[in-house]
């Protein structure tokens, strides 16, 4: 397991769990739609704020790939989907249905990542991946049962805000190669400003005092800002279905919480979900994905270290030093070690033979890469650097 990508994506479900708590705290001084807002906004500001101190103090994360044209129906896509569509659909939901059940529900955002993942984008989801996240999301739905299902009027549009949020970690996926702090500061602001918007104008709602609002600012700076930069640069390691895996442990983080700072969950349910999410987040750990593939030539930008996907020469143009972010060439490589859906692992399987355990036992992986000049990831890097 890539242990960089696994640790960024468990950093981004321990933060975002522990902020749920304290965002319910929110709730009772202020409308859904207002600390919906606030919590963005505090995101997208606290961002702005760490990148522009970044770039003026010339920190080693400041030359992370910068957004390019190539990117922006990408960004769009996230924005529309992860940052106005996913918001407004949940809160219409809220709005119809019964805390239960919304909280069940919510449980879908995992799956819908997992099978566009799987179905739209071709990442390897083998046997031993699927029941591992099978068991993250029946852990996450121990914890939200409390003892009724039904299908409320306002299910379909939480099931809609999930599948939107599927699409958005999967969109992402396509964007992990820029500076995610770039991209999580334009979505918190985007989707911090819709949701103030219509909580002002259209629900007539009123500013909570100063203390509230810094809260929940600080809330949302730490549970979404930071949190969805470690996811973004989970999906860089990890590919979309992975993350999203490791980012349903949030519901487990965020009761653990509740139960020692605010005694408000049960111990005995906390126990069997963590149990079963414990077994899913082994059945990850212990995956080996492992087998000859071809890397076609291919050209980009992005932050790296001279490693065995990165040996291209320098010119007297490219920063110095280790990691740097410049255009850089891949030759074409064939070879074979243990990798994930990461930037440069993003080709099909077809041919392959998985057995039970997810390990190939034959074939050579020969599709997924564009050979006129475009990276696999989807984008067109044929532009000088």
């Amino acid at each position: 397991m890539n242990k960089t990508g696994l640790g960024l994506a468990l950093l981004s479900a321990v933060l975002f769990g522990v902020s749920t708590p304290f965002a319910k705290l929110l709730l009772g001084g202020m409308p859904a739609q207002m600390a919906a807002g606030l919590l963005y906004l505090g995101s997208g500001l606290g961002l702005a704020v760490v990148l522009g101190a970044r770039a003026a103090l010339r920190l080693p994360t400041h030359d992370e790939a910068p957004l390019a044209r190539r990117d922006l129906p990408w960004l769009l896509g996230v924005i529309a989907t992860g940052g106005v569509a996913g918001p407004l659909l949940l809160m219409l939901g809220l709005a119809r249905t019964d805390a239960a059940g919304a909280s069940l529900l919510l449980n879908v955002e995992s799956i819908a990542t997992l099978l566009i993942a799987w179905v739209v984008f071709r990442e390897n989801v083998d046997r031993r991946l699927l029941l591992g996240a099978v068991c993250i999301v029946a852990g996450a739905v121990v914890l939200s049962w409390q003892g009724r299902a039904t299908l409320s009027p306002g299910a379909l549009y939480i099931v809609a805000a999930c599948v939107c949020w599927g699409i958005d970690n999967n969109l992402s996926g396509r964007l992990s190669a820029v500076d995610p702090v770039r991209i999580a500061m334009l979505k918190g602001l985007v989707a911090g400003g819709v949701n103030m918007a219509l909580a002002l104008v259209f629900m007539h709602a009123g500013l909570p005092g100063p203390v509230l609002v810094a809260g929940a600012m600080a809330v949302g700076f730490a549970g979404y800002g930071i949190s969805l930069v470690a996811f973004m640069l989970g999906l860089r390691h990890l590919g979309a279905a992975r993350t999203g895996a490791y980012f349903a442990l949030a519901p487990f983080v965020g009761a653990v919480v509740s139960l020692v700072v605010f005694g408000v969950h049960d111990a005995a349910r906390l126990a069997v979900a963590g149990g079963l999410m414990g077994i899913g987040l082994w059945l990850h750990l212990s995956e080996r994905h492992d087998h000859e593939h071809i890397h076609e030539e291919m050209a980009h930008t992005h932050r790296h270290v001279h490693d065995g996907h990165h040996q291209h020469t320098h010119t007297h143009d490219d920063p110095p030093g280790e990691p740097h972010t410049h255009y850089h060439v891949h030759t074409r490589l064939v070879h074979r070690h243990p990798h994930y859906p990461d930037l440069h692992h993003r080709h099909s399987h077809d041919g392959h033979d998985h057995g039970p355990d997810g390990h190939d036992h034959g074939g050579h992986d020969h599709g997924g890469h564009d050979h006129g000049g475009h990276d696999h990831d989807g984008h067109d890097h044929t532009h000088a650097a």
